[in-house]
């Protein structure tokens, strides 16, 4: 998963909004490494805003189709589907793209 990281919870709401852990239950949901490289569910495999450009909009789905081809530089073993999810204004607006192969 590709993740606008403007924020620590932004990145804890999205896992909830889409279903990944209840509501209220992302930071618990996070422990133990499930989110980092090598864990269940990678979230931002090149750094997120702390890395790179720190501009998210087409990073963020550059990133995505690198793991789909198996060209990243911290490629997700066998990835098969990735979700690109962004957000603007005061958290008013929102995408999601789900990319695939």
């Amino acid at each position: 998963m590709r993740r606008y990281d403007c924020y620590t919870i932004a990145v804890l709401m999205t896992l909830e909004d889409y279903g990944f852990c209840r509501k209220g239950e992302g930071g618990r949901w996070v422990e133990g490494g499930r989110v980092a490289a090598g864990g269940e569910l990678p979230i931002n495999t090149s750094g997120g805003l702390l890395s790179e450009t720190g501009m998210p909009g087409l990073q963020l789905v550059m990133e995505g189709v690198r793991q789909m081809r198996g060209t990243s530089v911290n490629q997700v073993k066998n990835a098969a589907t990735c979700i690109v999810s962004n957000q603007g204004g005061v958290m008013t607006t929102h995408s999601t793209l789900i990319l695939g192969h």
